[in-house]
């Protein structure tokens, strides 16, 4: 009997879509919507600048502390890493690297990003990686490629980046003063080395850092929060809309003014604070942080869940973030419930959206938001996308099937990239693809009405596109 072989492409029109109202709602309603990335680490310079790179190395590797993990634990040299080898040996070895990386999403957004940017659908290994590599490096070099062009050609609408206090934003007025380039660029607080007292030489360094910027002597407690808010009305200017802070997990310890006001001046004096005192610090801090962003009327965004620069001598070779980072098992929910019933008591309670690490927390943070939903507008506390560690297949169905038992998946603001790549785009499309592919599923099995296909089908669009560009107002 005759074999027939039907050759397909990996990454195919029905890539990880199982079933045919999976593929129904993510053709007809997922597919092709814009990008709102509303939190990335893209450097505003580079799209300022409109950058140009140098070699798919340099727009791949260069930074990617997911990738650069996956090499070490293929045996690859740090040389070939973050070290001096050339871009196209550093190349080589993921190439070679990746095809042991099959189950990771690595696979995946590799090939992904191959095919949906480059045009490229063959699979990347060591017999074909001269090939890609060549291949990308001659559309990279054409304007077509650049930074901007990226972002164009994967239908981004807005991204939001991450941006200390003291930043001077002057990439984002930049690029807001460009009529040439529609894409709104905006800057997103991350106030996290304001709350980083432990090492007073540092903890300074960064408030005469802050009181240059913001043009006030910092003394006391208050002079630092004058100098913040000045700055978080700058920020707001520049068309700031959300903050985001990075926490090993949630701070609500009971605290005084004068606590804050002493803490703050021990620390300024240069004497280093005890663990005590850096926990109350940082919980009055936070809870100030978090007034501003509410009237503001802007978003808050809590990472909570990670261990960071654990390889010590790593670290002190390159720095932080540099993939020695891993989950850490905080004890969040007592903590997180304090800190929002604080700030509901008030009526400080801004918009916000949480995101944990661990994947055992996917149901306290899910739990946590929906304590202190207040009727004011849809989904107004939210249980963010799956993080890190957890933005897999895996991880972001569990995340999704969290959210749809503890609240309403319907009002979900859905994915972002988290990235510092102007190729990761794809990852919103690899989220819609597995999205779509669950609640048909649902469907196809009888959980969901396939007579209200029009309605989920909204659901879908809203999820992927809609629900973002409300919720954050841009």
């Amino acid at each position: 009997m005759l074999k027939i072989i039907y050759m397909t492409k990996f990454i195919g029109k029905d890539f990880m879509l199982t079933n045919d109202a999976g593929r129904e709602l993510y053709h007809k309603h997922a597919e092709g919507k814009p990008i709102i990335d509303y939190h990335c680490h893209l450097i505003p310079r580079m799209i300022a600048d409109n950058h140009q790179f140098s070699s798919i190395t340099e727009a791949w590797l260069g930074g990617d502390h997911y990738k650069w993990r996956a090499m070490r634990g293929n045996g690859v040299s740090e040389d070939y890493i973050t070290g001096d080898k050339s871009d196209y040996e550093k190349f080589e070895k993921w190439a070679e690297t990746l095809q042991y990386a099959m189950r990771n999403p690595l696979y995946h957004w590799t090939h992904m990003e191959l095919s949906r940017i480059f045009g490229i659908d063959k699979i990347l290994n060591p017999q074909s990686a001269r090939e890609i590599y060549e291949e990308c490096n001659a559309k990279l070099a054409t304007d077509k490629f650049r930074a901007r062009e990226l972002m164009k050609s994967s239908n981004v609408e807005v991204v939001c980046t991450t941006d200390d206090p003291i930043d001077s934003l002057e990439y984002h007025a930049r690029i807001a003063s460009d009529p040439t380039f529609d894409i709104k660029v905006l800057p997103a607080w991350r106030p996290d080395k304001a709350l980083a007292i432990g090492d007073p030489v540092q903890y300074n360094a960064y408030i005469n850092a802050l009181e240059k910027a913001s043009n006030i002597t910092i003394v006391t407690y208050e002079d630092m929060l004058e100098a913040l808010h000045a700055r978080h009305d700058f920020f707001a200017e520049m068309g700031c809309r959300l903050s985001d802070h990075g926490l090993e997990t949630f701070l609500a310890d009971e605290y005084t003014e004068s606590d804050m006001l002493q803490i703050f001046a021990k620390v300024r004096g240069g004497h280093i604070p005890t663990s005590d005192e850096i926990r109350k610090f940082q919980s009055g801090l936070l809870f100030d942080l978090a007034i501003m962003d509410a009237e503001k009327g802007w978003t808050q965004q809590f990472h909570v869940g990670a261990i960071r620069n654990n390889n010590t001598r790593m670290f002190e070779r390159l720095g932080p973030d540099t993939g020695y980072d891993a989950i850490d098992d905080p004890r969040c929910a007592a903590a997180g419930h304090r800190f929002f019933d604080r700030l509901d008591r008030v009526g400080k309670l801004a918009k916000t959206i949480l995101y944990n690490l661990n994947p055992k927390d996917n149901e306290v943070l899910a739990t946590m938001a929906y304590t202190f939903n207040d009727g004011s507008i849809p989904g107004k506390m939210q249980f963010g996308s799956a993080w890190w560690f957890l933005d897999n297949e895996q991880g972001m169905t569990r995340q999704i099937n969290a959210l749809s038992n503890m609240g309403l998946l319907s009002r979900f603001v859905g994915m972002l990239t988290d990235s510092r790549s102007f190729l990761s785009y794809p990852r919103h499309e690899y989220f819609r693809r597995i999205l779509c592919n669950i609640i048909g599923e649902d469907i196809e099995n009888g959980k969901l009405p396939r007579s209200e296909m029009d309605f989920i089908g909204k659901m879908v669009e809203d999820i992927c596109y809609y629900n973002a560009k409300n919720y954050f107002g841009f």
